[in-house]
C-alpha cells in the first residue's frame, strides 16, 4: 500500500522533487505518492464500489474513496481523482483546512472525526491555543479475505490478542472477524468502538461489521467502562476492542475473560516481549513477578536465586504478531511467555500466504523474536 502526503511547499517548487507534482497554482500543496515496500508480497485484489462476495481466494476491497475526496478542496480533489494510482492511497496530510472542516462533524476528545457511513478517519493537529492547524485524512477500507489467516483459531472460542505496527492491518482484521463471528458463526458480538474506526462514523455502523452490534465510547478515557457495560447489559458471547492501552483497560479485559466471554483485541506493541516488559499491559499475557528461590531449588534449576515467573493465566490464550499483512506469528501465550522468561525460544506457528494466495501454516517453528 502506498502513502500519499499533501503538504505546503515554498515557491517556486523544489526542482529536485522526484514524486508526482501537481501544481494548479504556484503555491498549492505538493502531492507525493510513494511506492509500496518491496518486502511485501503482492496481493491478489479485486475492488468494488459496492459490497460483493468472492469465493476464489481473492481479497475484496471496498474503500468509498470518493466520499473522502469530497471533503478536500476542489483542485486537490480533482488531482487525486485523476491520479491512476489512487487505490494505493493510505493517508493525506492536509494544511488547507477551512473547506475541509465544513464537511466534517465535531472532533472528539481524541481529536478524531469521521465521515458518516464510511470508515475514513480525520485527525486534527492543534496549536497551543487549541486551534486546528492541520488535518490527517486516513483512508478506511473494508477488506474481506484476511480472516482466512485465523479462521481455524476462531473455532477454539478462546481470546486472541493482535500486535503489530501502525498500518499493518489490525483494525481491518478486527472488522472482518466481527462480521464472520456474527454472520457465519452466529455469535452475539459487541464491538467497543472508541474512535469509530471499526464500525465507521455515524449512529448506523458500516455494513462491513455484519450483524455485530457496536457500542460507541463518549471519551477515550471511558473505554474500560463501556467494555464492562457491554458485558453486564448486553449478554455478548464475544467482545471486540481496538487499541488496549491503559491499565484500566487491561483489568477490564481480565474481568471480561473471567466471565467466560471471548475477547478479540489489539494492543500497542510489535512483539510479545514488548507486552511482557510493559508494566501497564503485561497482565494481558499473565503478568510478571520476581520469585526468590531457595538454595536447593536454584541449584536444581541451575539458575539465579531471583527469577521472573508468570504470575497468572494470560487473559488472551492466543497472541498473534502481525509482522506483515500476510505474515503472522502465532503464540500459545502461556507457553511462549514461560519460555521467554527463562531465556529460551518458544515454538510458534507461522501463518502466511503462498504465491497462489493460499494460507500456509507452518507449525513448531523456533521463534525469531527478541527475548526478555
Amino acid at each position: 500500500m502506498g502513502v500519499l502526503s499533501v503538504h505546503p511547499r515554498p515557491c517556486p517548487p523544489n526542482p529536485h522533487f522526484s514524486g508526482f507534482d501537481f501544481t494548479p497554482s504556484s503555491c498549492r500543496p505538493r502531492l507525493a505518492l510513494f511506492s509500496p515496500s518491496p518486502r511485501r508480497s503482492p496481493l491478489q485484489i479485486r475492488r468494488f464500489s459496492s459490497p460483493e462476495a468472492t469465493d476464489d481466494g481473492f481479497v475484496v476491497v471496498e474503500d468509498d474513496l470518493h466520499t473522502l475526496l469530497e471533503v478536500l478542496p476542489r483542485d486537490l480533489r480533482e488531482n487525486l481523482q485523476s491520479e491512476p494510482r489512487r487505490d494505493q492511497l493510505l493517508e493525506i496530510s492536509l494544511e488547507e483546512l477551512e473547506e475541509a472542516q465544513k464537511s466534517l462533524g465535531e472532533f472528539g476528545g481524541d481529536n478524531r472525526a469521521g465521515i458518516e457511513g464510511t470508515l475514513h478517519r480525520i485527525s486534527a493537529i492543534r496549536s497551543r491555543k487549541g486551534l486546528v492547524v492541520g488535518l490527517t485524512c486516513r483512508v478506511g477500507r473494508a477488506v474481506s479475505g484476511h480472516v482466512d489467516m485465523v479462521r481455524d483459531l476462531l473455532e477454539y472460542r478462546e481470546s486472541i490478542l493482535f500486535l503489530g505496527r501502525p498500518g499493518v492491518g489490525k483494525t481491518t482484521v478486527m472488522r472482518e472477524i466481527a462480521r464472520v463471528l456474527a454472520d457465519e458463526l452466529h455469535k452475539r458480538v459487541v464491538i467497543v468502538d472508541t474512535s469509530n474506526e471499526i464500525g465507521g462514523d455515524g449512529d448506523i455502523p458500516h455494513a462491513a461489521i455484519g450483524g455485530a452490534r457496536r457500542m460507541q465510547v463518549p471519551e477515550p478515557s471511558m473505554q474500560h467502562r463501556v467494555m464492562i457495560e457491554a458485558v453486564e447489559n448486553h449478554m455478548p458471547e464475544v467482545v471486540i476492542v481496538d487499541e488496549i492501552g491503559t491499565e484500566a483497560e487491561a483489568l477490564a479485559c481480565r474481568s471480561i475473560a473471567e466471565r467466560g466471554v471471548m475477547l478479540i483485541g489489539t494492543a500497542h506493541g510489535d512483539r510479545l516481549a514488548n507486552i511482557i516488559k510493559n508494566p501497564t499491559l503485561s497482565d494481558l499475557v499473565g503478568g510478571v513477578e520476581t520469585v526468590t528461590l531457595g538454595d536447593d531449588e536454584a541449584r536444581a534449576r541451575r539458575s539465579q536465586k531471583s527469577i521472573l515467573e508468570r504470575k497468572a493465566p494470560p487473559t488472551f490464550p492466543f497472541l498473534i504478531e502481525m509482522r506483515e499483512r500476510n505474515y503472522w506469528v502465532t503464540h500459545r501465550t502461556e507457553r511462549s511467555v514461560d519460555m521467554l522468561l527463562i531465556g529460551k525460544k518458544p515454538l510458534v506457528e507461522i501463518r502466511k500466504r503462498d504465491d497462489q494466495f493460499k494460507v500456509v501454516v507452518e507449525r513448531w517453528k523456533t521463534y525469531d523474536g527478541d527475548g526478555i
